[in-house]
């Protein structure tokens, strides 16, 4: 017989209405109480970690779902987390590195309207969770609204619609569609033995850049403690260096032993800023570059790699190498690390 385990941390899928708004208040066993004939797929067991809008779910909440994976999936053909939206993003990303080496699948869902709402797409979001975490993955996955994704390349790109999540620079790993997975490809057998790694660093800031962002912010950032920065350019990865010339921010930050990474606010495509002379000096200055990896990926890696690198060569070489799929890198990137 499947066994499963269902995690729950809170989120809109665990909410019910109160006189201050929304907040989460149901159990695991609560919300599985909704799914009647979810026990046809097996043995399912179903626990509580912490009820939290994940608005409130930062690096410490991390660690406790990480090790409560890891405690657990030993004994299970694999583990859902059900999780709010709004941060689900960071924490599947987050996940990916501190829970490498899954032979099983951990899949994370949740939903945009509470369980217990009529139009709620939470009872199908959870059927298709389960589906997928008895579906032969291995590794962290997203699966919402029928489609499965790997957890370091998802973002959430809509605030209410029910596809609010979608695969960024990377196809989905599949669909689920009329009670059945449909997987695009075989799944990656991992060469490591999976390991518990909790080790992260959370003094990472995260930048957006608009015209006429002041260089001032960068030594706002040193004095506050940051030990990493992720910028958002413009683009490709443009950053001004006129009037405001942002380089010397950079510089003084690289200077003291800050990492900073360089990506962009787009959305979709790889960030490339080697190919103006904007993004060509900050390179040169020895920023790190973020290709084609999502914020939400760059901010937790970078947080990961503080946390397993002595020096600011060791933080390159982890970020310039791929360990779940996060990042796509261009022929020659060698050069990046040093190489």
């Amino acid at each position: 017989m499947k066994k499963l385990m269902i995690l729950s941390t809170g989120g809109t899928i665990a909410c019910t209405q109160t006189s201050a708004g929304l907040i989460p208040t149901l159990s695991a066993g609560d919300i599985l109480s909704y799914l009647p004939d979810a026990r046809a797929v097996g043995q399912i067991d179903a626990k509580t970690i912490f009820n939290l809008d994940s608005s409130n779910i930062q690096p410490e909440e991390w660690k406790m779902i990480a090790r409560e994976v890891f405690e657990c999936i030993d004994e299970y053909d694999g583990v859902v987390i059900l999780h709010g939206t709004d941060t689900m993003a960071y924490t599947a990303s987050m996940l990916s590195f501190m829970l490498r080496g899954l032979k099983k699948p951990v899949v994370i869902t949740g939903s945009q309207l509470p369980i217990g709402h009529p139009q709620t797409d939470a009872k199908l979001n959870l059927g298709h969770a389960m589906l997928t975490a008895l579906s032969g993955l291995c590794g962290v996955f997203v699966a919402f609204d029928g489609t499965i994704m790997r957890g370091c390349r998802v973002a959430k790109v809509r605030t209410t619609s029910q596809n609010a999540f979608e695969s960024i620079n990377c196809p989905p790993v599949g669909e689920i569609r009329d009670g059945a997975v449909r997987l695009f490809a075989e799944p990656e057998q991992p060469r490591e033995e999976p390991v518990l790694d909790e080790a992260i660093d959370p003094g990472v800031f995260l930048l957006k850049l608009i015209p006429g962002t002041r260089t001032e912010v960068f030594q706002a950032i040193g004095d506050m403690g940051y030990h990493g920065v992720v910028i958002e350019g413009f683009g490709l990865g443009g950053i001004h260096c006129l009037r405001r010339n942002l380089l010397d921010g950079i510089k003084q930050l690289l200077g003291a032993g800050v990492a900073v990474l360089l990506t962009t606010q787009c959305r979709y495509e790889a960030s490339d800023p080697m190919v103006y002379e904007t993004g060509r000096l900050a390179v040169e200055s020895g920023i790190l570059q973020g290709f084609d990896m999502t914020s939400e990926c760059a901010v937790t890696k970078l947080m990961w790699a503080l946390a397993h690198a002595d020096d600011l060569n060791g933080v390159r070489r982890i970020m310039m190498t791929d360990y779940c799929g996060e990042i796509s890198l261009p022929e020659g990137a060698g050069e990046f690390c040093g190489e």
